[in-house]
């Protein structure tokens, strides 16, 4: 990498919580160490059972996360932002990919290899306990996911999931809170562990109610605080209780 490719980086890192409470000449290093990697869209920065070979960091597009089950099932697991780490087990010695990063339109990624990486870590103690916090807070949402697949209904798991993308990608708009990404009735079912015919009926019943507006690889939420009712399973008006049992 270049010197002024490195320092560019470097800047652009300082806002990344994995590389926070690290100093000007240590992002420098760091940056220094990085590869920079484009796919297209459908394209895989890796897949489930590769070997775990480097740790990414997301510059530009939107990269999703998917494991396929035992069962022959794909479940998405969470969804990456700009600027969020993916692909973090190969800097701890695990030695294949849990998971599978595909892209959801053309994107591109920092990469640092996993011997490197590992080596960075062991020079800059931040970096690693940033690792760690990170792994710690990815484990956590996976267990509350794995909660709400088990013990809770559809309905719920299909409201807390847009709740939660709206969280993250929402953006205003004049008929509500627009999740900024593309976003299928599939994806939805592979997201709360569910099948097609379940979250199309869903959504047309919250259609009808006036609580979203869903179109193809496109949601708004029109009604974000009636969904919190769903998501917390809350009472709900006559109406919605009919459509939603």
């Amino acid at each position: 990498m270049s010197d002024v490719s490195a320092q560019a980086l470097a800047l652009l890192l300082a806002r990344v919580p994995l590389f926070q409470n690290l100093a000007p000449d240590e992002l420098a290093v760091i940056a220094a160490a990085a590869q920079r990697r484009k796919i297209r869209r459908d394209e895989f920065f890796f897949q489930q059972g590769d070997t775990a070979a480097a740790l990414y960091i997301l510059e530009a597009g939107q990269v999703r996360l998917t494991q396929l089950t035992p069962e022959g099932n794909q479940v998405i697991l969470r969804f990456i932002r700009v600027g969020e780490m993916f692909g973090g087990v190969a800097a701890f010695g695990v030695a294949t990919y849990p998971v599978s990063a595909q892209a959801l339109e053309d994107s591109a990624a920092w990469v640092w290899d996993a011997a490197t990486m590992r080596a960075l870590m062991l020079r800059f103690p931040p970096l690693a306990l940033n690792a760690l916090e990170h792994t710690a807070q990815v484990i956590m949402q996976l267990q509350d996911r794995v909660r709400e697949l088990q013990t809770e209904r559809v309905e719920r798991r299909v409201a807390r999931a847009l709740l939660r993308l709206a969280r993250q990608r929402g953006k205003r708009v004049d008929a509500g809170v627009l999740i900024d990404m593309a976003l299928s009735r599939q994806d939805l079912a592979e997201l709360t562990g569910t099948n097609l015919y379940s979250v199309s009926r869903i959504l047309s019943a919250w259609e009808k109610q006036g609580l979203v507006e869903a179109g193809r690889e496109r949601v708004v939420l029109r009604a974000p605080h009636k969904l919190v009712i769903i998501a917390d399973d809350l009472a709900l008006p006559d109406a919605a209780k009919k459509n939603s049992a």
